[in-house]
C-alpha cells in the first residue's frame, strides 16, 4: 500500500517510507514542498540534490536515519548551516541537523554544550553574559560542529589555540549505527580522530567545549588604500613576527563591489584591511594597535573596544548566504617578495576575479598541539591564504579556477606543502586531501573510518583515498 510522506505518495521510493515511520522530523523527496529549503546551505553554488532529506528534531531522529541508510545500503550525508559545502550531492540521504540548536551554559565549570546545528553565534551570545567566550571562527554564523571537526581557527586564534583544542567531548552517532560518547575516557580514539579529522567519522548530535574568560576584548579593522598595498603588508609583516603574544591578526586586500548591499563608505573601493584582536582592555588595545594604525595613512579606522558578543565585528565576513567559490592553501613563509608576487597579480590595472585575498597569521597557542595530540593539519605553518571569487556562478568553473592557478604560480616559492582541512575547498581532489594531514595522522584516520563506519555509509571525499 503506498505510503504518504510530508505529503508525497510512495511508489518505489517505499524504502523512505521505512524511515519516515521511524522518525519524527518530515522525511522530504525532490518533488515535496520544503525539499529545496532542507537542502540549502550558506553556499547557495552547491548543489545538494539527494534521494531525500530528513529534518531532524532530535539525536533519535538521526540515528534512525543512520541505521536506515545502513541496512538500506545507502549513503547518508549531514547538513547543518552548509558553510563548508562545496561539492554536489546527487544522491543518498541528508540529514539536516539545523533543528538541533539548543545551548546549555555551565559557567561555574566555564562549558558550553550545544547540539549538531548551532551556529557559534547562539554559543558567543548564551555565554557572553557571564565573561565566558567559546574559541570560535571569524564568522559566527558558522556552524560550531562543522567548525571544530576540521579544527578551526579564529579571531583569537594565536592567543587562544584552535577550537577543537578546546572539546570536552561529543556524542556522535557512527556509521554503525550506535550513539556513542566520544571524549578522553571514552571512545578515546574516536575522540582524537574528531579533533580535526573532519568528516566520515560520524553525525555529531552534541558537543561540549571548555570556554575561556575574557573580561575584555579589543579588535576590529583599520582600512588603508590599495595604493599603500606593499607598505602596509610589508610593515604588518614586520610588526607580525614581534607581535605580543595577546594579539590575533590578519590582512586582506579588498575590491567592494559598487552596490547597494555594501555599506556606502567602502562601495567601489579597493582596500587593504589589517584586523587585530587581542583580549585586553582598551588602554592595553589601544597601545598595542598603534603599530597597525601607523602603517600607512587610515582611510577608515574600526578598531576599538568590542563586547564579546560582536566578535563578528573583528573580521566582518558575510553573514548571509550566497553562492560562493574560494580556494585556500598555507603559506611556510612570507616576505617582500612574496608581497610583490602578490600584488603583481591582484593589485594592478588590469581586473582580476577576486574580490578578497586574505592572509592570517597563525604561530603562538595555534601551533601548540593538545597534550597526546591531534590530527589538526598545518600547525607549523606561519600563515594561511585565501582568495574568494566573484560570486558569480557563471565564473566558478573556468574563469576562477584559472585566475586562480595564475595566482597560485605568482606565489609557489612561499606555498606550504601542508594545509588544514578546514581551508581546503576542494577536498575531493586526492593531493589537497592528502596535504591537509601528517601520512600518519592520515593513515590512523583511515583506519578509525573503517572501524565506525564499516559499511561505508557515510562518504568522505576523496572515497578512493579512504576507502582503498
Amino acid at each position: 500500500m503506498p505510503v504518504s510522506v510530508a505529503g508525497h505518495t510512495l511508489g518505489t521510493m517505499a524504502d523512505f517510507a521505512v524511515l519516515a515511520r521511524a522518525v519524527t522530523g518530515p522525511v522530504l523527496l525532490p518533488s515535496d514542498d520544503g525539499y529545496a529549503a532542507a537542502c540549502t546551505g550558506f553556499n547557495l553554488a552547491a548543489r545538494l540534490h539527494p534521494d531525500a532529506v530528513l529534518r531532524a528534531t532530535a539525536a533519535d531522529d538521526v540515528l534512525a536515519a543512520v541505521r536506515f541508510a545502513r541496512d538500506a545500503g545507502v549513503p547518508v550525508r549531514f547538513l547543518a548551516t552548509g558553510h563548508g559545502s562545496h561539492g554536489a550531492v546527487e544522491d543518498g540521504l541528508l540529514v539536516n541537523l539545523a533543528a538541533l540548536d539548543e545551548v546549555r551554559i555551565d559557567a561555574d565549570a566555564r562549558t558550553a554544550t550545544f547540539g549538531g546545528g548551532v551556529r557559534w553565534g547562539a554559543v558567543v551570545a548564551a555565554a557572553a553574559p557571564h565573561g565566558l567566550a567559546p574559541v570560535t571562527g571569524s564568522s559566527t554564523s558558522v556552524g560550531a560542529v562543522g567548525f571544530l571537526l576540521g579544527g578551526g581557527l579564529g579571531p583569537l586564534s594565536h592567543s587562544l589555540g584552535v577550537g577543537s583544542d578546546r572539546l570536552l567531548s561529543l556524542r556522535v552517532v557512527t556509521g554503525e549505527g550506535e550513539l556513542v560518547t566520544a571524549s578522553a575516557d571514552e571512545n578515546p580514539e574516536l575522540f582524537w580522530a574528531l579533533r580535526g579529522g573532519k568528516g566520515g567519522l560520524g553525525a555529531v548530535v552534541e558537543a561540549t567545549v571548555e570556554l575561556v574568560a575574557l573580561p575584555a576584548l579589543y579588535g576590529g579593522s583599520v582600512f588603508f588604500d590599495v595604493a599603500d598595498a606593499a607598505v602596509v603588508l610589508d610593515g604588518w609583516l614586520d610588526w607580525v613576527a614581534d607581535a605580543a603574544p595577546e594579539i590575533t591578526t590578519s590582512t586582506a586586500v579588498i575590491r567592494f563591489p559598487d552596490l547597494d548591499l555594501v555599506p556606502e563608505v567602502f562601495r567601489g573601493r579597493h582596500l587593504v584591511s589589517v584586523r587585530f584582536a587581542a583580549a585586553v582592555d582598551p588602554e592595553t588595545g589601544e597601545r598595542l594597535a598603534a603599530p597597525v594604525r601607523a602603517l600607512a595613512d587610515v582611510q577608515l579606522d574600526a578598531l576599538g573596544p568590542l563586547a564579546l558578543a560582536d566578535v563578528a565585528r573583528i573580521t566582518n565576513d558575510p553573514d548571509q548566504p550566497s553562492p560562493a567559490w574560494s580556494r585556500g592553501l598555507m603559506l611556510r613563509a612570507a616576505d617582500p617578495d612574496f608581497v610583490r608576487a602578490l600584488l603583481g597579480v591582484i593589485a594592478g590595472p588590469a581586473p582580476v576575479p577576486f574580490i578578497g585575498v586574505e592572509l592570517r597569521a597563525l604561530g603562538g597557542a595555534a601551533a601548540r598541539d593538545v597534550p597526546g595530540g591531534s590530527p589538526v593539519g598545518g600547525r607549523q605553518n606561519p600563515f594561511t591564504f585565501n582568495a574568494i571569487g566573484v560570486p558569480d556562478p557563471g565564473l566558478f568553473a573556468t574563469v576562477l579556477p584559472a585566475a586562480f592557478a595564475r595566482l597560485r604560480a605568482a606565489i609557489a616559492p612561499w606555498v606550504a606543502s601542508t594545509t588544514t582541512i578546514n581551508w581546503l575547498s576542494e577536498p575531493e581532489d586526492v593531493e589537497q586531501f592528502r596535504s591537509a594531514w601528517s601520512p600518519a595522522d592520515l593513515a590512523r584516520l583511515a583506519e578509525i573510518r573503517r572501524r565506525y563506519d564499516p559499511a561505508g555509509i557515510l562518504p568522505y571525499a576523496p572515497p578512493v583515498e579512504e576507502r582503498r
